[in-house]
């Protein structure tokens, strides 16, 4: 597995790590998870972008 230096401003920081706190969980599994979550939403917004515009072109 790869790690990765993010730089965060002190309200997300703080964001993440009250989110970390109230689940129990280490701050880099949240915002792992948070940025997985993401990378799938906006595959599915891309796929669905991608159908919409080839059904315009047919």
């Amino acid at each position: 597995m790869k790690n990765y230096i993010v730089q965060l401003s002190n309200e997300t920081s703080l964001f993440y790590a009250k989110i970390a706190k109230n689940v129990g969980l280490p701050v880099e599994k949240v915002m792992a998870d948070a940025l997985f979550k993401l990378a799938g939403e906006l595959s599915l917004n891309a796929l669905h972008t991608g159908k919409i515009i080839s059904d315009k072109k047919t």
